[in-house]
């Protein structure tokens, strides 16, 4: 197995990014070969704190992607850049997955149109693991990729979610909630009314009713959270507040620790041809290491080739 990654991503990148490979290196088994993607000699200069190359392939690249950058400008001209060259040896099968911590909205780009969306997936998503006090494990999507979805791509997502769940939570009928201001089937919007209807008769997963906001953090009584990426964004957003507001006022809480992005590393896009996460912006040595081993687990668990098997039955 070939993972990618993008050296040249993120606000700390690449003296984080360069760290956080090697970090990762001492975890990851032999048959894993990472390729790394960005500048040389900023790479080489990982050499000083022990640095094994014997682990890892070096794609040279001159251009940088940076978080200021136009998306679809910055993809298709810079061509020489680490993501642009990431995506291009992903769609060709010379890697098997690839990660970053870069523009997000690049990465989106060469997501939907290099690696290109699974057919029969009408919108891909970005999908987030939950902590909550009964350690339910939970899953929340779409978490900011389409801030406006329709009630039949809400519908799809819970299909995308069962098969996340079911691959890498191992569980083998999960529970489908839809985050709604009201556990009533009347409550919400237009959209999350519309959304239930659909959800209420589905034969293709476990749909549990609605959740309520107050229930995600405690006890969800699902598996997987439903929502449009504009409140998934929100609700992660505010988790990280939460964290950052504890962490200034000198509160140590083994739970709140589970807030800390830096344990999860990233987030998957799920509905596109290949394994592709994306990391925090912000993302240190640690969280580069996480992102890593978690693209390590979306590509073991063989997650995308069964959604392509459910979305080729559908």
């Amino acid at each position: 197995m070939r993972i990618g990654i993008d050296i040249m991503g993120g606000d700390f990148a690449p003296d984080s990014t360069v760290s956080g490979v090697n970090l990762v290196l001492k975890e990851i088994p032999e048959t894993v070969k990472l390729v790394l993607f960005g500048d040389k000699e900023s790479i080489i200069r990982g050499s000083d704190s022990g640095f094994d190359f014997s682990g890892v392939d070096i794609v040279e690249t001159t251009e940088v992607i940076t978080m200021n950058d136009h998306p679809y400008k910055a993809f298709f001209s810079k061509k020489n850049s680490s993501i642009y060259k990431g995506f291009h040896q992903l769609k060709t099968g010379q890697i098997d997955a690839f990660c970053s911590a870069g523009n997000t909205g690049a990465m989106m780009i060469g997501a939907t149109q290099v690696v290109t969306v699974i057919p029969g997936i009408i919108r891909p998503s970005i999908a987030a693991r939950i902590p909550n006090l009964s350690n339910t494990p939970l899953l929340l999507l779409d978490v900011g990729l389409n801030p406006d979805s329709r009630p039949d791509v809400l519908y799809q997502y819970g299909i995308l979610g069962k098969t996340y769940a079911k691959n890498l939570f191992n569980i083998e009928d999960p529970k489908i909630g839809l985050i709604n201001i009201g556990s009533e089937e009347e409550k919400g919007n237009l959209a999350t009314k519309a959304a239930y209807q659909l959800m209420k008769d589905a034969i293709d997963f476990n749909f549990i009713g609605n959740v309520e906001g107050n229930e995600i953090f405690t006890n969800p009584r699902c598996n997987v959270l439903v929502c449009d990426g504009f409140i998934g964004n929100v609700i992660l957003k505010e988790a990280e507040g939460f964290y950052n507001l504890i962490k200034n006022r000198n509160i140590t809480d083994d739970f709140f620790e589970l807030f800390n992005f830096e344990n999860f590393g990233g987030t998957p896009i799920l509905g596109v041809c290949k394994p592709v996460v994306v990391g925090h912006g912000i993302s240190n040595d640690v969280a580069i290491k996480n992102m890593i081993l978690h693209t390590l687990d979306v590509l073991q668990s063989k997650v995308v080739e069964n959604i392509k098997i459910i979305a080729n039955n559908d």
